[in-house]
């Protein structure tokens, strides 16, 4: 399936900023599942400082706004060729150890809550996958998706506390249940293309664990299934903030609105 994409983000401040550094993490490869046939970032009211890969092999440029400005907006935009491998992306590779996707970090520390949705699920498995499957249904029964209850710096305790969040908390509960099951876990950004829609208010993100003689194997929480020929990996690391789309800082008090305008449709 070939897939388009067309992501703007636009920054407008209230007063003139003298300074400000976005880090971008939008740049999908080509890897197990999809190929880039283009893509293209195009920044209005500033410009790229630098680009490399990160510890994650994902693809980061820095933007800084121009000095006094009150806006600045990045567009996305491409197209890239899917296929369906069930969630399925194979042996690990990148810079990061496979160990390292074992740490907890601040996002996905395990707590009373965790411990107790893991043992709820029980043991009666014979195999990794259908444990697996079973524990992201039982996330999603517990914490109901309801966009807005939750924010980037929501734990996974606190998601299972209020039983609501979005992809993010799915997500974030998923890995660090995961991780306390024995599994290397990591979180996913990038696109879904939705069945019912072509504009979209935000990217998505999903969870992967590593599961010995297969890989890496994806799985989306809020919608219940493996990722398809219908998703996009853009960005992967311990937790949203290591594959966040975008993220910076800025030198000032100016007050600050982003708004996101996003279409994914098949070409």
């Amino acid at each position: 399936m070939r897939l388009k994409i067309s992501h703007m983000t636009r920054y407008q401040y209230d007063a003139p900023v003298q300074y400000a550094l976005q880090q971008v993490r939008l740049t999908p490869k080509s890897r197990a599942g999809q190929s880039v046939i283009s893509w293209e970032t195009t920044i209005e009211g500033g410009s790229k400082e630098l680009e490399f890969d990160d510890q994650h092999n994902n693809h980061v440029f820095l933007v800084g706004i121009e000095p006094g400005g009150t806006e600045i907006s990045i567009l996305c935009e491409g197209e890239v060729e899917t296929t369906n491998a069930s969630g399925v992306i194979g042996k690990h590779g990148g810079y990061a150890p496979l160990w390292l996707f074992k740490r907890e970090t601040d996002l996905t520390k395990p707590g009373k809550n965790l411990r107790r949705l893991i043992k709820e699920i029980g043991h009666n498995f014979n195999t990794d996958i259908p444990q697996l499957h079973a524990l992201s249904a039982k996330i999603a029964k517990t914490v109901r998706y309801q966009t807005g209850s939750t924010h980037a710096e929501t734990t996974v305790e606190e998601a299972l506390e209020a039983q609501q969040g979005v992809c993010q908390d799915h997500s974030h509960i998923f890995i660090a249940a995961a991780r306390l099951m024995g599994f290397p876990a990591r979180y996913v950004s990038g696109y879904l293309m939705m069945d019912d829609r072509i504009d979209q208010d935000a990217s998505h993100a999903w969870a992967e664990v590593h599961i010995e003689g297969i890989g890496w194997v994806g799985f989306d929480v809020s919608n219940g299934i493996s990722p398809d020929e219908r998703y996009i990996r853009v960005a992967t690391g311990l937790d949203y903030k290591d594959a966040a789309p975008i993220s910076g800082m800025r030198i000032g008090n100016s007050g600050e609105i982003m708004s996101v305008s996003l279409q994914v449709q098949q070409q």
